[in-house]
């Protein structure tokens, strides 16, 4: 009655060795991608993030609209930074309440972009151990056979294949993991600049227009 199990889970499980050292290659091939993209990020995108946020916060005060997004214009922020803010001083007119709005949904897109990025990575470190951990276990039935057996060949066979998707696995989830956090701290900083930013950029346009409503209320 077993035997017929025991043989449909040998073959599920001898099917799926093929389909996960695949899967194995893919992830170590992903990090590869990754580190580079981390490099050319770290050379060409990071270095270039050289923003005073207390200057360019001081910039603001005592300016109109025009002005604050000619200093937005021309500071070292990133584009998509130079946009929202755009945002922001484009729907000045808006009520203080619904300006804040805009600025926590602004900045929540941000975020979820940056969580789009870190994503690739994360998976790729919570799934390289586990697909490393299946790979490694697969070999091990046939290899426990050859054993039996006798066939020291098939034996060190089965060995080498666990043996080696253990490390592919473990490499590419290190490398994975070592990305996503360099990655997160560079983000939580570009986005805790931005919301400094956001804030102060809604404490002038409210100023401003109160000072504005002063001047026609004294007309």
């Amino acid at each position: 009655m077993l035997e017929p199990l025991k043989g449909t889970m040998h073959a599920i499980s001898s099917g799926l060795l093929m389909p996960t050292i695949t899967v194995l290659l893919i992830l170590l091939a992903l990090s590869v991608l990754e580190l580079g993209g981390l490099l050319v990020e770290a050379l060409a995108v990071r270095r270039k993030f050289k923003v005073n946020v207390p200057a360019l916060i001081d910039a603001f005060q005592q300016k109109d609209a025009r002005e604050i997004m000619n200093e937005i214009e021309h500071s070292p922020l990133f584009r998509r930074h130079k946009l929202a803010l755009g945002e922001i001083i484009k729907h000045r007119n808006l009520s203080a309440a619904s300006q804040q709005a805009l600025a926590r949904r602004l900045l929540a897109s941000e975020e979820l972009h940056y969580i789009r990025i870190t994503n690739r990575t994360d998976l790729v470190a919570r799934l390289g151990p586990m697909l490393g951990l299946m790979a490694t276990l697969i070999p091990l039935g046939p290899g426990m056979i050859a054993l039996g057996q006798g066939d020291t060949k098939m034996l060190a066979d089965s060995l080498l294949t666990a043996f080696d998707a253990t490390v592919t696995g473990l490499a590419a989830a290190g490398v994975a993991y070592a990305i996503s956090r360099l990655r997160k701290g560079w983000y939580e900083d570009y986005l805790s600049s931005l919301e400094a930013i956001m804030e102060s950029l809604l404490e002038v346009l409210d100023r401003e227009k109160r000072v504005e409503e002063q001047k026609t209320s004294d007309l």
